[in-house]
C-alpha cells in the first residue's frame, strides 16, 4: 500500500546559519529549529545575566487593515484593543465560543485602521484561518505577512545596550510593550518592539526575510553584544526562561480544553468591553462560581524533576491533576513546574506529590512567577 511522504520541515532564513553554528536542530511544530547551541544552561544564564539572541522567525504575523479593523480585533481578541495607542502592543488571546483557547497573541496597533497580530508558530495556519473567519463580517482586509519577516529576539538586561549600537532610535523612549520604527543595521523602517518571552527586558526586531539580510543582521547583533557576553540561544532556553516567568505555552498551559480562568489569565479578558467570541461562556463560568481547576506553581521538595504530563497526586496518592510544564530552573537552582489541580486543593504552601517513574515525590504549591526580574535602580 502506498504511503504519503512526510511533509518537509519549514525553515527560517537563518536555517543554514544555525547549522553552520553547530546548533542541535529539532522539529518544532513542523519547523526545523535550533533547540540549543552551546548548551541550555549557558544560554539561559546569558539571558538572565547578560544578553541572548533568538531566531523567532517561525512566529506568524497577521495584519488587519481597514475602517473596521479595530472592530474585528475586538471580536476575536479577549483584551480591549480600543485602549491601545498607536505604537502600543497588548497581550491577548483568541477564544473558542466555549471560552477555551484558539491561541494567545500579541496585538500591535500600527495606526487607527491597521493592526499587527503576532501568533504562535505551531498554530500559524489555524490562527490565520480563525482570524479570517472572525473578521469576514467586518470591513477590513486580513493579510498573512509571516514569511516577509525575519524576527529576532534580543533578550536580557544588556539587550538595550546591544541594540543601541545598531540603531538610530533612542531605546529609552520605547517603554515595555511599546514599539517604534527606526534604522537597524542600516535597514530603515525596521519595527522595534520592546516585547519578549523570557521575563527579561528585551526587544524583538522585524527585518526582511531574505537569507543575506537575515544573516547579516544576525551577525551584527552578535558582534554588538560581544562585550556583554551575547550568545545565540535556542528553543530549550526559551522554554526554561518562560517557565521561570510562568508564561503560558500553547499545548501546555493553554489549549482548546482549558478556559481563560483556569489558566489564570482572566485579568486579560475584558468582559466589560462588550461581546466577543468566548465572552458569553466566560460570563457563564463566572456566574456558576468560577473554574473548577487552577494552574499553580510547584516547587519540588524531594529530589525529582516533574516533567510535562506527569500526574499530580494528593496526600492519599489519588491523582488530582497533571503537570503542564516542568524542568530544573537554571537560575533558581530548583526543580519547578506548572500544573492544574482542583481549586479547593490549590492552597499556597499546600503539599502535593508528583508521580515520577511510579514514585510519589513531594512538592509544594508556591506563588508564580517563580522568577521576577529586578526593577532597575533609579
Amino acid at each position: 500500500m502506498a504511503t504519503s511522504a512526510p511533509a518537509a520541515l519549514r525553515k527560517t532564513a537563518l536555517n543554514a546559519v544555525h547549522r553552520r553554528s553547530g546548533a542541535k536542530m529539532v522539529d518544532f511544530g513542523g519547523w526545523d529549529m535550533p533547540v540549543e547551541y552551546s548548551g541550555l544552561i549557558a544560554e539561559h544564564m546569558a539571558v538572565r545575566t547578560g544578553v541572548g539572541l533568538f531566531d523567532v522567525s517561525h512566529m506568524g504575523d497577521i495584519q488587519l487593515r481597514g475602517p473596521e479593523s479595530l472592530a474585528a480585533v475586538q471580536q476575536f481578541s479577549m483584551n480591549d484593543a480600543s485602549k491601545l495607542q498607536v505604537g502600543q502592543a497588548q497581550y491577548s488571546a483568541m477564544l473558542y465560543p466555549n471560552g477555551t483557547f484558539v491561541d494567545d497573541v500579541i496585538v500591535h496597533k500600527l495606526s487607527d485602521n491597521d493592526y499587527l497580530i503576532v501568533i504562535n508558530a505551531g498554530t500559524r495556519e489555524k490562527d490565520y484561518q480563525w482570524i479570517r473567519t472572525q473578521a469576514q463580517k467586518f470591513h477590513c482586509h486580513v493579510s498573512d505577512y509571516s514569511d516577509y519577516y525575519t524576527q529576532l529576539a534580543i533578550q536580557g538586561p544588556r539587550a538595550a545596550e546591544t541594540l543601541a549600537k545598531l540603531t538610530n532610535v533612542d531605546l529609552s523612549t520605547v517603554k515595555n510593550y511599546w514599539f517604534t520604527y527606526g534604522t537597524v543595521c542600516g535597514l530603515p523602517n525596521t519595527l522595534i518592539a520592546r516585547t519578549g518571552y523570557t521575563g527579561e527586558d528585551g526587544f524583538e526586531i522585524y527585518v526582511p526575510s531574505d537569507e543575506a539580510t537575515s544573516e547579516r543582521v544576525w551577525n551584527e547583533v552578535l558582534e554588538a553584544g560581544k562585550e556583554f557576553g551575547i550568545i545565540p540561544c535556542g528553543l530549550g532556553a526559551r522554554n526554561t526562561l518562560r517557565l521561570e516567568s510562568a508564561m503560558a505555552l500553547y499545548g501546555h498551559e493553554i489549549s482548546e480544553t482549558i478556559n481563560v480562568f483556569e489558566a489564570g489569565l482572566g485579568r486579560y479578558a475584558k468582559l466589560e468591553k462588550g461581546p466577543f467570541t468566548g465572552s458569553e461562556a466566560l460570563e457563564k463560568i463566572n456566574a456558576e462560581g468560577g473554574p473548577q481547576r487552577k494552574l499553580v506553581g510547584l516547587e519540588m521538595i524531594e529530589r525529582g524533576i516533574a516533567r510535562d504530563g506527569y500526574p499530580v497526586l494528593d496526600a492519599s496518592g489519588v491523582k488530582i491533576g497533571e503537570v503542564t510544564s516542568g524542568s530544573p530552573s537554571p537560575f533558581l537552582k530548583k526543580n519547578i513546574a506548572l500544573a492544574y489541580v482542583p481549586v479547593e486543593l490549590a492552597q499556597m504552601d499546600g503539599e502535593v506529590a508528583v508521580e515520577i517513574r511510579g514514585n510519589a515525590v513531594k512538592a509544594r504549591i508556591v506563588p508564580t512567577p517563580f522568577y521576577r526580574r529586578p526593577k532597575k535602580q533609579a
